[in-house]
């Protein structure tokens, strides 16, 4: 059974979701989870990006140990020299260079003839190998490429030294027969292909991301690119969760096995969904909420007669978790670390104190605490989005003849701010009183609401996606009151735009 290489892209084009930035700690905790999950590469950024870009990348890389930590870099010596110094402490490390291939890309982007771009790959790759010894080449937009292109542009950067070439579906363009059809097509036209592995990044503009990589699997291919949730450029990537399962349910079809830590899913997933502020849509395959929720009488009756009848996965294989906490406010500081110990938290000592003072607070409004109150009010704790403005207090009058109206009051530092306003409704009001504080004008993009756990007493959990100054930032916040957790996600995503940006505006006072 041939073992494929799982290349996790989340912090590099998982990122590169609108509005997806993560800051250089959530990063490395999302590293972290990785490392747990059992990932083979992580790709860590793009250095040459921004500096925070390569920051991020010589976090991860001096701190996480496990797998291979790679960084992204055009065919470009500034690139290849950011990705080298950023990935130095690393002690497994690569270099992961690409260029475009395709007529469409030579033609428009780059102005550039077939030899010009055969040339540059095999100066970029030569390049990085002064350095690394592990390079990856990508020839961008691969599927809408030349083939007979295409294979001489492979065989002459494995020539130059590169050990892995990855296939590109840039835009989600190929089915999958096709697609598998040209992962077959290298490995019988490329004479020294032997000397490197196969791999595929595959877009999902036409949801067949996971079906296209899997096709290359069966053609060949001995290495996936892929991202928790699916997170990425426009309709995302092909989602690590779906490859990892179906290679591993279907074993009659795919011959194939991972290293991946199937009961880490789960918590990967949240994880990730939190500090992106990208939501996981309810139906998704393996990791939405309703992926094992049976609503049909028949159903039901089956899956409790026997599981496999309705279910080809079962949910404690991936991490889900129906245990019920029996925490209430009367739980001591010992039980509440046990109880984090059994569903895989380990905190710092100040991590553990917020957490547990969080708890109390919590259990006071609630009579039960649940397993996914508490990730919650983890999660929270780990996204360490510097807090600039804390929410101190606030009242709302609204009604069916009142005029909605929020009084909010904000500490920063010891000060305290308070303002008035007046909106289309309270949560509004609330949003627009914020916003005379900070002195920002914060257009709401999307706004949603989810039920953490069930009952009256419900752990409600908001996000929110704002545009300020033609950025977009992503912010969560959890309450058992929703207006109070309207609030909470609003300010996350002021304390990310205001400790960001800061160096960029005068508009908010620091």
């Amino acid at each position: 059974m041939s073992k494929i290489i799982i290349f996790d892209t989340t912090l590099r084009d998982g990122e590169q979701s609108p509005g997806a930035s993560l800051t250089p700690q959530a990063k490395l905790e999302v590293a972290y989870q990785l490392a747990k999950l059992g990932v083979d590469v992580i790709e860590a950024g793009f250095p040459v990006s921004s500096p925070g870009d390569f920051d991020s990348a010589k976090r991860v890389a001096q701190k996480v140990k496990g797998p291979i930590i790679c960084g992204l870099a055009r065919c470009m010596k500034k690139d290849i020299d950011a990705a080298r110094d950023s990935l130095k402490y690393a002690k497994r490390r690569r270099i992961h260079v690409f260029l475009a291939t395709s007529k469409i890309h030579m033609k428009y982007k780059l102005k550039k003839a077939e030899d010009e771009i055969v040339k540059l790959a095999v100066e970029g790759v030569s390049y990085a190998r002064k350095f690394c010894g592990d390079i990856e080449f990508s020839p961008e937009d691969a599927s809408r490429s030349e083939r007979e292109f295409l294979y001489r542009v492979i065989e002459e950067v494995i020539n130059a030294g590169a050990t892995t070439i990855n296939i590109p579906d840039t835009v989600g363009y190929a089915l999958p027969d096709e697609f598998g059809s040209l992962i077959k097509g290298i490995k019988n036209n490329v004479p020294n292909i032997e000397k490197a592995v196969i791999s595929v990044h595959c877009h999902n503009d036409l949801g067949l991301s996971v079906a296209n990589s899997l096709a290359a699997v069966k053609n060949g291919a001995g290495q996936v690119e892929c991202t928790v949730n699916g997170i990425g450029e426009r309709a995302g990537n092909a989602s690590l969760e779906e490859i990892v399962m179906a290679i591993s349910v279907r074993k009659d079809l795919l011959d194939f096995a991972t290293g991946i830590n199937k009961k880490e899913i789960y918590k990967t997933s949240r994880l990730v969904s939190k500090l992106t502020g990208i939501p996981v849509q309810p139906n998704k395959a393996i990791v939405g909420q309703n992926a094992f929720a049976h609503e049909s009488g028949i159903h039901q009756d089956g899956v409790l007669k026997k599981s496999i009848t309705y279910e080809i996965i079962r949910p404690q294989d991936v991490g889900f978790s129906g245990t019920k906490l029996v925490l209430g406010k009367h739980s001591g500081r010992h039980a509440f670390l046990e109880r984090l110990k059994i569903i895989g938290y380990r905190l710092k000592e100040n991590e553990l104190n917020k957490a547990f003072e969080k708890f109390k607070i919590l259990a006071d409004k609630k009579k039960e605490v649940f397993d996914e109150d508490l990730t919650t009010i983890i999660e929270d704790e780990i996204a360490v989005v510097p807090e600039i403005y804390h929410l101190e207090d606030f009242k709302v009058t609204s009604g069916t003849k009142v005029a909605p109206a929020a009084s909010v009051k904000l500490r920063k530092n010891k000060k305290m701010f308070e303002a008035l306003s007046t909106g289309d409704g309270p949560i509004d009001a609330c949003y627009k009183a914020i916003d005379k504080i900070v002195g920002l004008k914060g257009r709401l993009k999307d706004y949603r609401i989810r039920s953490v756990t069930s009952g009256k007493d419900a752990l409600g959990e908001v996000s929110v996606r704002i545009e300020v100054w033609k950025k977009e930032v992503t912010g969560r916040g959890a309450s058992t009151d929703i207006i109070e957790a309207s609030i909470k996600a609003y300010l996350n995503a002021v304390n990310k735009i205001v400790t960001r940006y800061k160096g960029e505006t005068t508009r908010v006072e620091l």
